[in-house]
């Protein structure tokens, strides 16, 4: 499995997602999906390799992707006006593409 192609077809997906509910703010999304996969990006692969290897459960991995809610910051969709409640919903909308979006591929 190429991690750095995974990568990318998830960035792809949750664009495609996100353009489909937040055309709007579809710039201010681009900017924030990449700093969120910048700074997951070691975890994520580690994680995936053991989801690959069955040392994780699907519901493992899903509690570990969660976990990185934190971390997810939508500076650019805040300071453009997205108000915090859409965010919450947008926050976990892209823990979920994450997560369905690895299992259909590495599954």
């Amino acid at each position: 499995m190429d991690f750095e192609e995974l990568l990318k077809l998830i960035k792809e997906e949750l664009i495609r997602v996100l353009g489909e509910s937040y055309a709007e703010y579809k710039e201010e999304a681009k900017e924030d999906i990449d700093a969120f996969l910048e700074s997951s990006k070691v975890k994520l692969e580690r994680w995936t390799n053991l989801l690959v290897s069955t040392e994780l459960t699907v519901k493992d991995y899903e509690w570990l992707v969660k976990s990185q809610k934190d971390i997810l910051v939508l500076e650019a969709l805040y300071a453009a006006g997205a108000s915090k409640r859409r965010l919450g919903h947008l926050k976990n909308k892209i823990i979920k593409t994450v997560v369905d979006t690895v299992i259909r591929v590495v599954l």
